[in-house]
């Protein structure tokens, strides 16, 4: 098994890249990777090369062999504006996003969002979602890091969308009838508690339209990530 690590540097056929202190403590405390280990490393932005583990101390160190062939991201550039629910549910749905090819994801705050942040809490967990987002691309293949924007109230996002889907249970429109996106789309997931109606007519008056997904209403946590798959086989490259 050839394993992935983020290294965001320029990254160049022939060069020999000192792995960033995250990746090698990965590399070399969590999987136990020795010189000689085959590994490929990927920028973020799209870019990665084959190489090998070549030293341990003083740092941990990969010579670069072979640029690979660019990644194809889906056609669909989705960003899924997702409302703060409790728990790890943040993490879940970031990790499982990034896996399904989103390609941005924005927290906000809801009305009736059951976690609360601000502040130090705010930038500590914009971090670890990060990283989370960082740790699905490893383990899923894809180049390009997604970007996890700060935590914003929705009405500061709301002044600024143009368009989109949001999830609404019972409403008139359903997903498998919309007309392919073009190029890019937003969809928006509301919290554990739903959407108020304020916030939908809001979404309603930004030339947001509310879609179904099915009969059933799907948790916070589940809903986005149904949508992205549905989106995918529909439009994407599922």
């Amino acid at each position: 098994m050839i394993f992935r690590f983020f290294c965001p540097i320029p990254l160049a056929a022939g060069d020999c890249v000192t792995l960033p202190e995250a990746a090698a403590h990965h590399a070399t405390r969590v999987l136990r990777l020795a010189p000689g280990a085959s590994v490929i490393l990927f920028d973020g932005e799209g870019a990665a090369c084959a190489g090998t583990l070549t030293a341990l101390k003083p740092h941990v160190t990969v010579q670069l062999a072979e640029a690979l062939a660019p990644e194809p991201e889906p056609a669909c550039r989705i960003t899924l504006v997702q409302a703060l629910a409790s728990g790890d549910k943040m993490d879940w749905v970031v990790q499982k996003a990034v896996e399904l090819g989103v390609h941005a994801i924005v927290p906000v705050a809801a009305k009736r969002s059951v976690l609360k942040l601000e502040g130090e809490r705010a930038v500590k967990r914009l971090a670890h979602w990060r990283s989370v987002a960082v740790s699905a691309c490893e383990q899923s293949g894809r180049n390009r890091v997604p970007e996890v924007a700060p935590v914003q109230a929705l009405s500061r996002w709301l002044a600024r969308a143009d368009g989109g889907w949001v999830l609404a249970p019972g409403a008139a429109q359903a997903l498998r009838t919309q007309p392919a996106p073009a190029g890019a789309l937003t969809l928006l997931v509301g919290p554990e508690g739903g959407w108020e109606d304020e916030e939908l007519a809001a979404m309603t008056a930004r030339g947001i339209q509310p879609i179904r997904l099915g009969p059933r209403v799907l948790r916070t946590e589940t809903a986005g990530l149904a949508a992205l798959a549905a989106i995918q086989a529909l439009w994407g490259d599922f």
